[in-house]
């Protein structure tokens, strides 16, 4: 998916600059990077708005159009108000097609309800990996890491070198070839005793339900019979 971004060059800088900006329904930003100028921008924040609702635009190659001119940059930093949730400030890196970059990326989690620990055992998934930093070109860079649990047993686990990637792309914690780096992305595990009472009990409740209704009922028939006589 092609990400073009439409700003505006600013010669004014600070808070106090920052702040007039957004009064103007502008974001605020710059774009560094590359052994070029630090460039300050200014970006519309309704098309902002439009482009983060696209998972992909926090990891992909992005356009930015400034002054007439194309510059391929990703996103690197996105600042929020704490409570509106609205737009601050962002952050660009320029980058060149030659050169590797290191880049978050979100993990999607395909065949969860027939993997086997789940369908035949009854097991709960935990995903304890969300998003993975790789690094690889800018060409290279994958809109997800995909991890199949096709053939996930009960108390069993996915580690990262287990992981099929795109070609080009690397994972970053297993380039320092620590020992413990090679971490469990998911895992599934035997439903904990107080989940499995939890289902065991509301049987029970439906069932003193039922004959609640059944004795009032019964009790009903007995004052007719009663009134009739």
């Amino acid at each position: 998916m092609e990400f073009i971004v439409n700003a505006e060059k600013r010669d004014r800088k600070g808070t106090s600059s920052s702040r007039n900006i957004r009064r103007e329904g502008m974001v605020p930003g710059i774009i560094y990077g590359s052994g070029t100028k630090e460039e300050a921008i200014s970006l519309n924040k309704f098309e902002v708005a439009k482009h983060l609702e696209s998972d992909s635009f926090y990891s992909q190659v992005l356009d930015i159009s400034l002054n007439g001119k194309k510059q391929q940059v990703i996103l690197r930093d996105i600042q929020r108000h704490p409570a509106k949730r609205e737009v601050l400030h962002m952050d660009f890196q320029r980058i060149k097609a030659d050169q590797k970059i290191n880049v978050t990326v979100p993990v999607n989690f395909v065949n969860e309800d027939i993997a086997p620990g789940v369908k035949i055992d009854g097991g709960v998934i935990s995903h304890l990996i969300t998003e993975l930093e790789v690094i690889c070109l800018p060409g290279d860079i994958p809109e997800n890491i995909t991890v199949d649990l096709i053939e996930l047993q009960i108390d069993k686990a996915i580690h990262l070198s287990e992981l099929s990637l795109p070609k080009g792309v690397e994972i970053t914690l297993l380039q320092h070839g620590a020992e413990d780096s090679d971490m469990a992305v998911v895992v599934i595990h035997k439903a904990r005793a107080e989940e499995v009472e939890e289902d065991l009990s509301a049987a029970p409740e439906a069932s003193e339900v039922a004959s609640d209704q059944k004795n009032d009922e019964s009790n009903d028939k007995d004052k007719d019979k009663e009134s009739e006589e």
